[in-house]
């Protein structure tokens, strides 16, 4: 059976060798660029890709260090800066002028970046479980455990360490989902064990505090006030709160929400909720 997408790669201004799937699909609506969080990767949007593929192409790059991207060997680059410069000449080597962009964690904030960079060139935002603020002891949690999972030297001690870790995310997952879940996570290494899916050094770029960045989150999140925006939110989530959301509201008044039952950070967005919330959404687009 043959796959629904394309293995292609191309590289960054500075030479990093970079992977992206192409989901071809019609080319009379807008492409969706799908964008992963802080240490995952294009293959989180397998289920949902393949479902918006049906009426439009979906390209989803593996950032630098992730996945089957190429590691870059100066960790400061791992910062959304550098991420949006990739990403910027994958557009427009492929010659897209516009795209909805669906962001997870990391990922929605670049949705936010980027737009605030070219105005115009994102057509609609869908940043999944994330804001221009965070809740601290979630972000705390996240960054103090990015990257520091062992190595090991079968498959089914990764699938107990991806459990220990992401349990308060997904409480409700069987066993055929965690170790679905940690197929992505972890990498079969050439001395037969299995390593995360990405450069360690992306956890020590976000614990030493790299971002590049010095505008105010809140400044990037207005830029999307003239553009469709939905926030999926997990129900159960440390990252985006409640009351994130209502300021996020009061800021956009057309803001779009979904919330995603008995999930924490991040939706994987093949839960039902999210799935219907984002055909809906771009379904005019």
């Amino acid at each position: 059976m043959s796959r629904p997408y394309s293995d292609c790669y191309y590289d960054a201004v500075d030479g990093l060798r970079l992977y992206y799937r192409d989901y071809s699909g019609p080319s009379d609506r807008i492409p969706a660029l799908c964008l992963p969080g802080l240490t995952r990767n294009s293959r989180d949007f397998a289920s949902l890709a393949e479902w918006l593929s049906k009426d439009r192409r979906v390209i989803c790059p593996d950032l630098r260090g992730r996945g089957r991207s190429e590691y870059d060997s100066e960790w400061r680059n791992y910062h959304p800066l550098h991420y949006a410069d990739d990403v910027w000449r994958l557009l427009d080597e492929l010659d897209l002028d516009r795209v909805v962009l669906i962001g997870t964690s990391l990922g929605g904030w670049m949705a936010m970046l980027m737009n605030y960079q070219q105005p115009g060139r994102i057509a609609a935002a869908v940043m999944n479980d994330i804001g221009p603020e965070a809740n601290p002891e979630g972000i705390a949690r996240v960054v103090a455990g990015a990257g520091r999972l062992d190595k090991v030297s079968s498959f089914e001690e990764a699938v107990g360490q991806v459990r220990i870790f992401y349990e308060i995310a997904y409480p409700d997952w069987d066993e055929g989902q965690w170790r679905h879940y940690t197929g992505t996570t972890y990498r079969q290494t050439e001395d037969g064990e299995f390593d995360l899916n990405f450069d360690r050094n992306v956890g020590h770029a976000a614990r030493e505090g790299v971002s590049g960045l010095t505008m105010n989150p809140w400044d990037l999140f207005d830029s999307l006030r003239n553009i469709p925006t939905l926030v999926i939110h997990g129900a159960i989530s440390d990252i985006l709160t409640d009351d994130i959301i209502l300021k996020m509201r009061h800021r956009k008044s057309d803001l779009q929400v979904a919330v995603v039952g008995d999930r924490g950070h991040a939706p994987l967005l093949d839960e039902k909720e999210a799935v219907d919330a984002i055909t809906t959404f771009v379904h005019t687009l």
